[in-house]
């Protein structure tokens, strides 16, 4: 995955949102998901499932959520098992995914589309819950997470999309 934020038809959103996590090792707390770093991580403290909250202030349309987690570096600290819930507050959770994890290496991928088409989700809040570590480990570390929506090409109030130099010099009044 790319490290700048837009890729194709999708644009990360992940700075929209407010972010939280249930609980976080002193020094290793929520911001270190979005520090642009593969050398730091949050690092959760208790009990099992860990929770991210990622909280929209509108509904937002959601495609893909992608988690930076490296076996080789944290071992028993790297989720094995992942759900994620959507809904439009903590009260109307629902789970769309659960994804294993086979001692992975790099950015994970987990589509929020109800199928594989380029269709959306519509959601105020993700979770992202940690079931459960390799090798039984309790705390766990995500070294960075982006959430990304569908990229929106057209100005507000104009419904074409003008792609050659021509027309995107003629597209509005002076």
């Amino acid at each position: 995955m790319q490290q700048d934020e837009d890729e194709g038809e999708r644009r990360e959103i992940g700075k929209l949102a407010v972010w939280s996590v249930s609980s976080a090792k002193p020094g290793n707390g929520v911001d270190l998901l979005r520090d642009a770093s593969l050398e730091t991580y949050w690092q959760s403290d208790g009990a099992q499932p860990h929770l991210v909250n990622i909280q929209f202030q509108k509904k937002v349309r959601l495609q893909l959520l992608a988690i930076y987690v490296d076996f080789k570096l944290d071992e028993s600290y790297t989720p094995n098992k992942i759900s994620v819930r959507t809904g439009n507050s903590f009260y109307d959770l629902r789970e769309i995914k659960m994804v294993e994890l086979a001692e992975p290496v790099g950015w994970v991928k987990v589509s929020l589309c109800p199928t594989d088409s380029k269709e959306y989700l519509r959601a105020f809040l993700v979770q992202l819950a940690v079931l459960s570590n390799h090798q039984n480990g309790r705390d766990t570390h995500i070294r960075q997470i982006k959430i990304y929506g569908p990229r929106q090409n057209a100005v507000i109030g104009h419904p074409f999309c003008f792609n050659t130099i021509d027309f995107s010099m003629r597209s509005s009044v002076r």
